[in-house]
C-alpha cells in the first residue's frame, strides 16, 4: 500500500514533495507522467493522489477523469493552471480538492491530514499476515492480537508505512522518540530486537525487518 502517488513532472518539485511527505510519515510513490500515474494507480493499492495539470502528452484531467471511471481514491489537483475554468474543470472531473502553485508546504499537508483523517479514521493496514488497526492501535499477527508497547507499535507502523525504504537510524529515532527526547539512540536497537521478537518466524533471522549494516534498518 502507498499513501501518496505523486504525478509532477518537475523533478526537483517531485523530489522535494516526495522527500518532504516521506519525513512526515507516508509512504510515497512519485511518477512524472499521466502514462506512469495511471499504470501505477491502477496496479497497486493507492490511499491518495496528488495530481499536477500540465504534463507530458497525457495531462491531468484527463488522469482525474480515468481515476473517476472506476475509484473513488481522494485526489488532490496542484497545479500553476490558476483560472477559474480550470478549477471547475478539476472539480467537475471529481478531484476533493484545487490548490494553486506556488502553495504553502503546510497548507498542502493540512489538506492532506484532513482526507486522511476524514477517510480513512477507522483504517485497517494490512502486510502479509500482518493487520494493523489505527483507530484501535491493535496489531494481529496470524489472526492473534499482540500485546505491544506504545513505542513498538509506532516503529511497526513507521516501518510498514515505508516499506521497501532504508531507514536511517537517526531519523527513526527522532520520528518515534523526538529531537528532544532524553532516551539513548541504543533503545532503538533494543526496540528493533523486541519487535523482530513478535513479527519475525525467526528473530534470529528476520526476514521482514532487515538491517542495513551502519545505515539503520527495511521492512521488506
Amino acid at each position: 500500500m502507498v499513501d501518496i502517488l505523486i504525478t509532477e513532472d518537475n523533478k526537483e518539485i517531485k523530489k522535494l514533495l516526495s522527500d518532504f511527505l516521506s519525513a512526515e510519515g507516508y509512504s510515497v510513490h512519485a511518477v512524472e507522467t499521466g502514462e506512469e500515474a495511471l499504470e501505477y494507480f491502477f496496479n497497486n493499492e493507492i490511499r491518495l493522489v496528488l495530481l499536477d495539470i500540465m504534463l507530458p502528452k497525457l495531462d491531468g484531467f484527463e488522469v482525474c477523469r480515468k481515476i473517476r471511471e472506476e475509484n473513488d481514491t481522494p485526489v488532490i489537483i496542484v497545479s500553476a493552471k490558476s483560472h477559474k475554468e480550470d478549477k471547475l474543470n478539476g472539480l467537475i472531473l471529481g478531484a476533493d480538492d484545487y490548490i494553486e502553485k506556488p502553495y504553502d508546504i503546510d497548507l498542502l499537508t493540512a489538506k492532506i491530514k484532513g482526507i486522511f483523517k476524514r477517510r480513512y479514521k477507522a483504517d485497517i493496514i494490512r502486510d502479509d499476515n500482518i493487520i494493523i488497526d489505527e483507530q484501535k492501535r491493535k496489531v494481529c499477527v496470524n489472526d492473534a492480537e499482540l500485546t505491544m508497547t506504545a513505542k513498538e507499535y509506532e516503529l511497526l507502523l513507521l516501518f510498514i508505512k515505508n516499506k521497501g525504504k532504508t531507514l536511517q537510524k537517526d531519523w527513526i529515532f527522532n520520528k518515534i522518540w523526538g529531537f528532544d527526547s532524553f532516551s539513548e539512540p541504543q533503545t532503538l536497537t533494543v526496540h528493533i530486537q523486541w519487535l523482530r521478537q513478535k513479527i519475525e518466524k525467526n528473530p534470529k533471522k528476520p526476514e521482514k525487518l532487515i538491517t542495513v549494516w551502519g545505515v539503520g534498518y527495511r521492512y521488506e
